[in-house]
């Protein structure tokens, strides 16, 4: 790409300088005003969008590190962030929560183009256990089990950690034709849980099933008023 030069001045790229962006575009110098010099814009609409964005950001940087299976946008990061938006915002200070995360129901752990496992928290004979609508039908040489266990800590700023095993079949329990875990961890409320079935390059898409409530606290009218007062209020 060729320098344009205009009365011995050299203009490569940008500059941007009192509040004015001035660039080359085919040829010809534009000038405009600095977005950065600007208020930005801070509507209720648009702050319950950016506190949905930083928890799905907060949250993949816990989820990544555990290499989940997204398969459906051209990467994971970009199909993790379009499902876990959906989740109901969370309202955080600024100043002293901006990087917390939370444990909530339906937190993405995969997706993919096999059908959804049906999965709850529930009893086998008195033993707290993760049932599923899975059959014996799912079950083949090639087909194989993750199960991701989502943690809620609480010390300092909430954070959530996760882990992916893989599960043997013969650990699952078949109850009235479908399979279960069970174990007394699936009575932690501070815990949730994913059970993904994968088969080659394809998975089902799963999200956390949890009895943690931490998080209702921050979804209220008065969190969500105390965040925004942080981040500069909303704008009229």
């Amino acid at each position: 790409m060729k320098n344009k030069t205009s009365k011995g001045l050299m203009m490569v790229g940008s500059v941007r300088s009192a509040g004015v962006t001035t660039y080359i575009k085919q040829g010809q110098l534009i000038m405009r005003s600095s977005r950065s010099m600007e208020k930005r814009s801070n509507t209720l609409g648009q702050f319950v969008q950016r506190m949905r964005m930083r928890h799905s950001v907060a949250l993949w940087g816990m989820l990544k590190i555990c290499e989940p299976m997204f398969t459906e946008r051209p990467t994971a990061y970009r199909n993790f962030l379009s499902l876990a938006n959906r989740l109901q915002p969370v309202y955080v200070n600024r100043r002293t929560m901006s990087y917390a995360s939370f444990l909530m129901p339906g937190i993405p752990v995969s997706d993919g183009k096999l059908q959804p496992i049906g999965e709850q928290l529930g009893e086998v004979d008195g033993t707290p256990a993760l049932i599923t609508n899975l059959g014996p039908c799912a079950h083949s040489r090639k087909a194989k089990l993750w199960l991701f266990t989502a943690v809620q800590y609480t010390d300092g700023t909430p954070s959530v950690s996760f882990s992916r095993r893989d599960v043997p079949w013969q650990e699952l329990t078949l109850v009235d034709g479908h399979y279960a875990l069970t174990g007394e961890e699936f009575a932690d409320p501070m815990k949730g849980w994913a059970l993904v079935l994968v088969d080659g390059d394809r998975c089902t898409p799963q999200g956390i099933v949890t009895c943690c409530s931490l998080y209702q606290q921050y979804t209220t009218d008065e969190a969500l008023q105390a965040a925004a007062k942080s981040y500069g209020g909303i704008t009229k």
